[in-house]
């Protein structure tokens, strides 16, 4: 009578198909490095551009990435041009606007605030009060009855009216409370 010895996928579900018997050799690649008997899981290009690959244990990676000069064989100004293409792109990878503290998107604000603070020269977290005190300085810097023959001074006074408007409206808004 053969002996039976009993598997770690017993239960359900089966972590293997039915009819495979799961003792079989699984291949693994050793590390490129010479004299190097860890597993080689870690890719790393054998030249710039190349599709060619070394494999690397996690400590010869390490050791490899240290010593990789990405911009080799590029002038300065050819290196600081790859630079900015490849920042200008990776938008996907910075932290959210919305997740950040006390940034447009943490609800206390709308954009339309937000656009009338910076018109202001505030930050996002500015309370009424120094709403107040700013518009009031910018009106006064460009009233037209100060600056009469300055067209640019009355587009940025209506502009700092508008601004003044939008928050006046919103902190009435955030102060009225529905009777209950």
């Amino acid at each position: 009578m053969a002996r039976v010895t009993r598997r770690d996928d017993w239960g359900f579900p089966r972590w293997r198909a039915y009819g495979e018997s799961g003792s079989e050799a699984v291949k693994v690649r050793l590390c490129d490095r010479h004299g190097c008997t860890e597993r080689g899981d870690c890719p790393a290009p054998k030249s710039p551009n190349s599709p060619e690959r070394w494999y690397f244990c996690q400590e010869h990676a390490g050791e490899y990435n240290r010593g990789w000069n990405y911009f080799e064989g590029l002038t300065a100004e050819e290196a600081a041009e790859r630079e900015a293409a490849e920042t200008r792109t990776a938008e996907g990878y910075t932290a959210s606007k919305h997740q950040q503290w006390a940034g447009p998107g943490d609800g206390s604000r709308s954009r339309d605030e937000i656009r009338a603070l910076e018109m202001l020269g505030l930050e996002v977290d500015a309370d009424f009060e120094s709403v107040r005190n700013a518009w009031r300085r910018l009106a006064k810097q460009n009233h037209p009855d100060i600056r009469p023959g300055d067209k640019d001074a009355a587009v940025r006074f209506q502009a700092i009216q508008a601004a003044y408007d939008v928050l006046r409206v919103a902190e009435e808004n955030r102060q009225w409370k529905p009777e209950g």
